[in-house]
């Protein structure tokens, strides 16, 4: 399960010199520093800015919320910016796009052995998967509240299994998958009993 993170307003945000961003994203952001170095890739000031971002907030963040953020860090972001780090981001498997919400989320997986960023267990690397994400691969599955749009990322292998038995099935193979189940998180289910 996915941890929750908030940005929290202040006049100094998170991601600079003054205030770095919480310990736990800072953590993460030297993993994806680490990754990125591992390929060749580099995460500058602004990718890493980006990225922390997204790992601060509670919930998917779309392209013109992570540039209001942004332009509170950098005053002269400008939405090719923000894509182009997300470009970035994508194609290093260090965030995912949620395509109902037109949004982003980090990965909440990390290399075997290096601990799961968001409390899911190293088993759930096991089997094949569909994306390479940070040194691993898996397939892209999330659970997304309607009431608080929290987004929940999964790595179930049986779902995975049985997504691809299907698929085999009928003859077909599948290059990319992403699944995203729509309903009520625990926490908003609570609320309306």
């Amino acid at each position: 399960m996915m941890a929750q993170r908030t940005i929290r307003g202040s006049a100094t945000l998170p991601g600079t010199k003054e205030r770095p961003f919480s310990p736990e994203v800072e953590g993460m952001l030297g993993r994806a520093e680490a990754v990125c170095a591992q390929r060749g890739a580099q995460l500058t000031a602004l990718r890493r800015q980006v990225l922390g971002l997204i790992l601060s907030s509670d919930v998917p963040m779309g392209a013109y919320a992570l540039l209001d953020q942004l332009r509170k860090l950098r005053r002269g972001a400008a939405p090719p910016t923000v894509y182009r780090a997300l470009e970035f981001l994508l194609d290093n498997n260090l965030i995912h796009r949620i395509e109902r919400l037109n949004a982003y989320i980090g990965c909440a997986l990390e290399p075997h052995g290096a601990g799961h960023a968001h409390g899911a267990s190293t088993e759930a690397c096991a089997g094949e998967h569909e994306h390479e994400c940070n040194g691993h691969v898996h397939a892209a599955q999330f659970l997304i509240c309607r009431s608080c749009g929290t987004a929940i990322e999964m790595d179930d292998a049986a779902l995975e299994h049985a997504l691809n038995k299907a698929a085999k099935a009928h003859g077909f193979t599948i290059a990319s998958a992403s699944i995203e189940a729509e309903g009520t998180c625990a926490k908003c289910g609570g609320r309306s009993q």
